[in-house]
């Protein structure tokens, strides 16, 4: 398995192989590995199915879209065609807004999640920060189906999702604008020329969730002007970007009116997100 994904060039051959294994046999990684020490066998049955997976892999479909499932910060979040897949460094962009949003006095506290997607930051925001309440909003109608799936089976009734676009937030959100304690995004920020390079993102995720216009911050600039109203005065902005964008987000933000503007790194060392107070 692995040397057959190995040859197509995907990334990390050995973990997928252990996954797609695990998945088959609804076993841990752990557990798979610990067969494969002991040279125990696997059913005909088993190795079949593992071995049709694994030619799907070869592909390059996102393991995420063949499992359905995809771990977010100690979460399984469910996705497939037509929703961004959550990535590990949108971790360390949740945990800006979870610690700023568990910091706050606000009771409770208000945090709303511009572009969700799976639901991936929203759905974290509340499992972690366990009074606060979120509100998350989607524009793709196949996003928003795969958030609301989340949303009901992960979201504790205290996350309240939204179909529209961000440009429409202060409207969506008329109830809380301008009570906004912590205002997160993974926005799209791909400039529309640079089409990424890996196929599992270049063929599978939506173009809606990716591209962001010429420079790739079209829907950045929306979401900064529309979150100086729905955030109350001391509260947070929190975006994830591209490693070479922090500059220019933080010279966009301080003209549209946020102070403190700082781009952090995530835990490769890229520049991943940019924090800015209302």
């Amino acid at each position: 398995m692995a040397d057959r994904l190995r040859g197509a060039e995907v990334p990390g051959p050995e973990v997928d192989a252990e996954l797609i294994l695990g998945h088959v046999l609804a076993a841990s990684r752990g557990r798979v590995q610990s067969l494969a020490i002991l040279r125990e066998a696997v059913s005909a049955t088993v190795a079949t199915a593992a071995l049709e997976m694994t030619e799907e892999r070869a592909q390059r479909i996102p393991l995420q879209h063949l499992t359905g499932r995809a771990p977010f910060r100690g979460l399984e979040l469910a996705v497939g065609p037509g929703v961004f897949t959550p990535r590990p460094e949108t971790e360390t962009v949740a945990q800006f807004a979870i610690d700023a949003l568990g910091a706050t006095a606000s009771d409770p506290p208000i945090a709303v999640d511009l572009c969700t997607g799976s639901g991936a930051i929203a759905i974290a925001l509340a499992a972690e920060v366990p009074n606060a309440r979120v509100w998350a909003v989607e524009k793709s109608r196949d996003a928003h189906a795969w958030a609301s799936r989340n949303v009901a089976e992960l979201g504790d009734d205290r996350v309240t999702l939204l179909h529209g676009d961000a440009a429409d937030a202060r409207a969506l959100l008329a109830d809380i604008d301008g009570a906004v304690d912590v205002l997160v995004s993974n926005p799209p920020y791909v400039p529309v020329d640079m089409v990424p390079r890996d196929p599992e993102v270049r063929d599978h995720d939506p173009a809606l969730a990716l591209y962001g216009g010429t420079d790739g911050l079209d829907v950045v600039r929306v979401i900064a002007t529309v979150g100086l109203r729905l955030v109350r005065p001391g509260g947070r902005i929190v975006l994830e970007h591209a490693e070479e964008q922090g500059a220019a987000i933080r010279e966009l933000l301080a003209g549209t009116g946020w102070s403190g503007a700082a781009t952090h790194q995530d835990l490769t060392g890229r520049d991943r997100a940019t924090t800015a107070v209302r």
